[in-house]
């Protein structure tokens, strides 16, 4: 694979990570107290905020990823480990674009 299709599919995740980021955004907003759903279904529904606040904070972090390999994706050395400089297989950096390892 050429570097120009590695970065088609690396703007292509690129797109589907903040699109899923605006998703999450809208599912952590604050559980009002409403009498209407009980307390054990409040509870409920702030354990799933704060799952989904974690897999927000993975999803932000994999996109920092992104766009950074993004920013790299013209360097001679984009296929070398950046902490040992072995040389990094593609089919690891397709499904792992973000990582710099």
């Amino acid at each position: 694979m050429d570097r120009a299709a590695f970065a088609e599919q690396l703007e292509a995740e690129i797109t589907r990570t903040e699109e899923a980021i605006v998703g999450m955004k809208a599912m952590t907003g604050p559980v009002s107290p409403d009498n209407a759903i009980g307390r054990v279904s409040r509870m409920d529904a702030i354990q799933n905020q704060s799952i989904t606040e974690a897999a927000l904070r993975k999803a932000q972090e994999k996109l920092d990823g992104l766009r950074r390999m993004r920013e790299r994706v013209d360097e001679p050395d984009l296929e070398s480990c950046e902490r040992c400089g072995s040389e990094i297989p593609m089919p690891r950096k397709l499904l792992m674009p973000q990582s710099r390892f």
